[in-house]
């Protein structure tokens, strides 16, 4: 206004005029340059602020693109139940189904980890692999470029909803798996997969319970997150700021069908000894010790006149285990585990599977009024399957167009797998290479029918495959996990 003023003054105005208002001027000028210094100020103390969000931004965009490369989608194509129709029950209806689930390369050679229920029931296995594009940018996200290739089934281990595939690549970014002793209640952690199919998503959230027992009987733990995952998350991996595996997604509590804050993970203490065991053997290894534990409950307590009303209690003791031997009996309660105290059942659980046949462990036991110690020695019963698989040769047993070996099925073969639907087939013992088509066969499956004729023999199975021509379709009809199912496939 005095701007203003100034300008719309009379030429004719007196010297005395103007110098009667420039004490105002000055007034003004002084009080200008307070306020620019003033914004001055302001704008330094927001700087910090704002370099520390730009750090944080840079740091999980640094973050995503170490592990985005490393992380898969994978499509299963399979039999099972329809879901409801318009009329009849749908479950007497077997359609084609289709499932898409996530996994992370854990081995460069080609060893990705997801979940046992992502490739349950699967004939087919395929897997997306990461574009090649930088990770995160536009053109990576609206990129239409995908690599699919087929994958097998190397091992599941269905006890802990873990299961291992294998693709036939080389020098795949591998993710490493973080120790989940130093994992915090209130960490940062970050879950990526193909939620409801989405490649390549990431949601960020925190650890809200280290180790979560959905039931008490269960040895099982989980992480707990507030991370979204949402179906199609499963199998994916659970992250920690360091870009490295703490757990395995595998499910989620909710009402509406979507994220409601409850997600779990399976530990990586847990992802790392089932992922040596299905390497090598198709199957989980337990070594034991030959005991059963539950947990204690105030009921329980009072009822067989426990030591304790919490805690853990022997449940069973296998005849002829090392534990049977060593003198621990029905009833004891454990009261510790290799000098450390033991509270409640998970933490014996987990201290147990990371046991290694011809260790000792040693027990502090509670039997009454009576505390006491014993030493036990860790044993590996042996598995059905590693007997049988020790009798394949691998020239004699070959079949070289599926791709495995194979073991024909008499009365003592039927006397060791004694969940056979019938006394007749070829099991499968391994897996080998050279298969002229990816058949989706795993260790354990029973070949019974093929294209409808009964394999009764090794020779029998090679000389029907041989007589068909390629780009024949072929059903093969075979037992897993006591159910039957059909597996289809095109030769080459």
């Amino acid at each position: 206004m005095t701007q203003s003023r100034l300008q719309r003054l009379p030429d004719k105005c007196r010297p005395s005029c103007i110098l009667a208002m420039l004490p105002a001027c000055a007034l003004l000028v002084v009080l200008s340059s307070s306020a620019v210094r003033a914004q001055s100020a302001d704008a330094r103390r927001e700087e910090p602020r704002t370099d520390e969000l730009r750090k944080l931004n840079e740091s999980v965009n640094a973050l995503i693109k170490r592990v985005s490369p490393s992380v898969v989608q994978i499509l299963v194509t399979g039999y099972g139940p329809l879901e409801g129709g318009e009329r009849g029950n749908a479950a007497s209806v077997i359609g084609r189904q289709r499932a898409i689930g996530s996994g992370f390369v854990i081995d460069s050679s080609g060893y990705i980890v997801t979940n046992a229920h992502v490739v349950n029931g699967a004939q087919r296995v395929q897997v997306v692999l990461p574009p090649t594009i930088e990770g995160g940018s536009l053109r990576a996200a609206l990129s239409t470029r995908t690599t699919i290739v087929p994958a097998r089934i190397v091992g599941v281990a269905r006890d802990v909803d873990l299961a291992l595939i294998k693709v036939d690549a080389e020098k795949l970014p591998a993710l490493g798996l973080a120790d989940y002793r130093k994992l915090g209640q209130g960490e940062l952690v970050f879950a990526f997969g193909s939620p409801e199919g989405l490649r390549n998503s990431v949601t960020m959230g925190v650890v809200s319970a280290v180790a979560r027992q959905i039931d008490a009987d269960s040895p099982l733990i989980y992480i707990q997150t507030d991370t979204a995952i949402n179906p199609g998350n499963s199998g994916g991996p659970l992250v920690n700021v360091n870009g490295e595996v703490v757990g395995v997604n595998t499910f989620i509590l909710s009402q509406s069908g979507g994220n409601e804050g409850l997600g779990f993970a399976i530990p990586s203490r847990v992802v790392n000894v089932a992922f040596q065991q299905l390497r090598k053997y198709g199957h989980l290894h337990r070594a034991e010790i030959g005991i059963g534990i539950q947990t204690i409950t105030p009921t329980l307590a009072a009822a067989l006149n426990l030591p304790r009303t919490y805690g853990v209690v022997i449940s069973d003791v296998q005849p002829g285990s090392t534990a049977e031997a060593a003198g621990v009996q029905i009833g004891d309660v454990l009261a510790g585990v290799d000098g450390r105290e033991v509270d409640n059942l998970p933490f014996a659980a987990f201290h147990f599977l990371s046991l290694e046949t011809g260790d000792k462990v040693h027990l502090d036991l509670l039997r009454g009024k009576e505390r006491f110690a014993l030493d036990v020695k860790v044993m590996e019963p042996p598995h059905d399957m590693d007997q049988i698989a020790a009798l394949a040769d691998p020239e004699k047993n070959l079949v070289p167009a599926l791709g495995i070996l194979g073991i024909e099925i008499d009365k003592r073969i039927a006397a060791m797998a004694t969940d056979l639907r019938g006394p007749f087939g070829i099991l499968v013992a391994a897996r080998a290479a050279g298969a002229s088509v990816e058949v989706p066969l795993t260790a354990g499956d029973v070949i019974r029918t093929l294209n409808g004729q009964p394999m009764t023999t090794l020779e029998r199975l090679r000389s029907a495959l041989k007589a068909l021509p390629p780009g024949a379709p072929v059903v093969l009809q075979i037992q897993r996990d006591q159910k039957l199912l059909f597996v289809a496939f095109t030769l080459d």
